[in-house]
């Protein structure tokens, strides 16, 4: 007769022989979100490491393998073994400089698998598991040791193998040297070939939900990742790394130790939770600047898109000192934090001629001195575009020489690139902008991956198809400007430069290459977006003639650029938005639609109790046929209200939203008719 003692005994063996038999039977671990409702699996299959995901019991990602293709030894990821699970649950808050929300929660457990191989040279890696309630994140991180010192990586094989054909919204790219400017396109995965290169984020749409989208995050040291499909493997798909200049088959060298960015898998059963989300933050480092005072975000008059057009002056507009006095003035008079003063300033050789750019010598139709401190006076900070290759060989002495000069920022074009060298070459630029107190807008940029948060002068960057593009086609259109809030928006700012008061319907507009361009769709469509759209430096495109006794300026003096807090309150995939910021005790809104006319709906259920003194902007009941037509009023409104928002064809609505006065005359709000 088995005694107590022994049945303990017994049950002890027949656990740790469980034990064994799951690790020998290729069997690994997984973590899940706080909240339970997603899932990743890491397991062993034929020795092989792959990952799968769920959300809420359902299957999105199945059997996805994971690995590495080294130059030196092979590949990372066949014949391994688990030697250790670590787990781990981190809980905490942090405030940003700026952004979509004032404290973002970073909470999350972990999941860290070390792997060995079981043959020679037996090199040793972890893949690292990251819950989060609004996605799911992995890297690999190859530890210092003998067998692995210096390498290069050939290929990243982490791949993506949804359960069915989804459709998609894909940035379908020609090559890796590109600044990622084109449409999204809605595709079905199944089209997404071997041979299609995918840039990211890519936003996948379930049937029934959720949505998902990947990324990466924490690009440091490594190439830009794409996505391909994968011959043989339905629905499936994989990373592709950006090559090294020059070396086709190299995508990194480095050494260990070292980690690869976080690929992130974002998931919400509904778009516009994908837009609240800071999961691209959490997986970056924590700030890097001692001090913070000098990073100011801001809205900024800028002389590019309009063709430096000024009307009404006595002298001859163009790049020269009196034009960008100009822009300085109207910079001053509508609250403007910035004027940007774009290509053309500095000295640069003729075309055809040789020679090199010299970012430290202004062009003698500028004077340099006497616009700084006109702009001192009107209380407005200057910013400077410039060439990133002036910029990379000039730098060390153009940066502290903006500083002495009361310069705050750089506008840095034309990168189009986001190999390993590339990538360094951002963290230089910002480290180096950080020591002169210089704020950095990319442009020509690849798409963010947070790092904003480790260095927040990284302010805003382009990687997208913006308003710049009216000036030579019709392809930004509100079909498209409907779809990037919900997939390059994902990733971070984007500088997408708004704000265009020559604006038309579909019929009526004109690609303008040279002066006074047009922008598609209403007054209103334009003010909406400096609420959808996330930028802490927005330009104000438009000459100041534009804006002056317009329409729609007065919201554009006093709508914030950073935010307190960000709720989606109803959206659709390239159709329609509608969003509302807190900053301070005021709320604003901005709604979209696409070329379809729209009546919504939008629920005051956020505001905090008592009256609000709502100034809405709305198309005007001719918009469809006279785009720039606005209509204004002021109401009150309470949290029990819900506001019906008309809109025209490529139309739009923006409302400020402020705490009512005791004994405020305005008339209560009514819902149109």
């Amino acid at each position: 007769m088995l005694t107590k003692k022994y049945i303990f005994v017994l049950l002890a063996l027949l656990v740790a022989g469980a034990m064994t038999l799951f690790f020998c039977a290729g069997k690994g671990t997984g973590v899940s979100s706080p909240d339970g409702n997603i899932s990743v699996n890491f397991y062993l299959m034929d020795k092989v490491p792959y990952y799968s995901v769920s959300y809420k019991g359902k299957t999105i990602l199945q059997d996805s393998k994971l690995g590495i293709d080294f130059s030196e030894g092979g590949i990372l990821g066949e014949n391994l073994q688990i030697l250790d699970i670590k787990k781990e649950s981190v809980d905490n808050t942090y405030s940003p400089v700026y952004g979509k929300k004032k404290e973002i929660r970073n909470y999350y457990n972990q999941v860290t698998v070390s792997l060995q191989e079981q043959q020679t040279p037996n090199r040793l890696f972890d893949i690292v598991f990251r819950a989060y309630n609004d996605g799911i994140g992995f890297r690999y991180i190859l530890p210092e040791q003998e067998s692995l010192r210096e390498f290069s990586i050939k290929l990243e094989n982490s791949q993506f193998r949804f359960t069915d054909p989804h459709i998609t919204y894909a940035l379908q790219l020609d090559s890796y040297t590109t600044s990622q400017e084109s449409e999204f396109n809605k595709i079905s995965l199944a089209e997404i070939k071997e041979d299609t290169l995918v840039g990211l984020p890519l936003l996948v749409e379930i049937k029934e939900g959720p949505y998902v989208a990947i990324t990466e995050a924490n690009l440091t040291d490594y190439a830009g990742m794409y996505l391909s499909g994968v011959n043989g493997l339905s629905n499936t798909l994989v990373s592709t790394l950006s090559p090294l200049p020059g070396e086709e088959e190299i995508k990194v060298k480095a050494a260990t130790p070292h980690s690869t960015p976080w690929r992130v898998i974002m998931i919400a059963q509904e778009p516009g939770k994908l837009i609240e989300s800071n999961i691209i933050l959490n997986f970056n480092d924590p700030c890097a600047i001692e001090d913070l005072s000098w990073i100011k975000p801001g809205k900024t008059a800028w002389n590019w898109w309009s063709g430096s057009v000024a009307k009404g002056v006595k002298f001859k507009s163009g790049m020269n000192t009196e034009t960008m006095l100009h822009y300085i003035d109207f910079a001053g008079d509508y609250n403007l934090e910035y004027m940007l003063i774009d290509a053309g300033w500095y000295q640069r050789p003729r075309r055809g001629g040789s020679g090199t750019s010299d970012i430290t010598k202004p062009i003698k139709e500028i004077n340099i001195k006497r616009i700084l401190d006109h702009a001192k006076n009107k209380g407005v900070d200057i910013l400077l575009w410039l060439d990133w290759q002036s910029v990379d060989r000039q730098m060390d002495e153009a940066f502290p020489l903006y500083e002495k000069w009361g310069v705050k920022g750089v506008k840095v074009d034309y990168m189009d690139r986001d190999d390993q060298e590339m990538v360094n070459y951002y963290h230089k630029v910002v480290k180096k902008a950080a020591e002169h107190h210089l704020i950095v807008d990319f442009h020509g940029a690849y798409k963010p991956t947070g790092i904003r948060r480790t260095y927040p002068n990284l302010i805003t960057r382009e990687g997208v198809m913006g308003l710049e593009y009216s000036k030579w086609s019709s392809r930004c259109d509100p079909e498209h400007e409907l779809t990037i809030p919900f997939t390059r928006m994902l990733a971070g700012p984007m500088d997408f430069t708004p704000g265009g008061f020559r604006n038309t319907t579909k019929e009526q507009f004109k690609a303008v290459r040279g002066v006074e361009p047009m922008a598609q769709g209403t007054r209103c469509h334009q003010l909406a977006m400096y609420v959808v759209y996330e930028s802490p430096l927005q330009m104000l495109v438009d000459y100041p003639s534009a804006y002056r006794n317009q329409t729609g300026i007065e919201f554009l003096m006093v709508v914030p650029i950073t935010w307190d807090d960000t709720k989606v309150l109803n959206a659709k995939v390239g159709d329609y938005i509608t969003m509302a910021r807190k900053y301070g005790n005021e709320w604003y809104v901005g709604s979209m639609t696409d070329w379809t006319p729209r009546k919504l709906t939008a629920s005051m259920d956020f505001l905090e109790k008592g009256e609000y003194v709502a100034e809405i902007y709305q198309d005007a009941p001719d918009a469809d046929k006279v785009a720039t037509n606005a209509t204004t009023k002021k109401v009150i409104v309470t949290s029990s209200d819900n506001i019906v928002i008309n809109m025209a064809p490529g139309g739009g609505f923006a409302m400020r939203l402020s705490p009512a006065p005791q004994g405020s005359s305005i008339k209560r709000y009514k819902p149109e008719v």
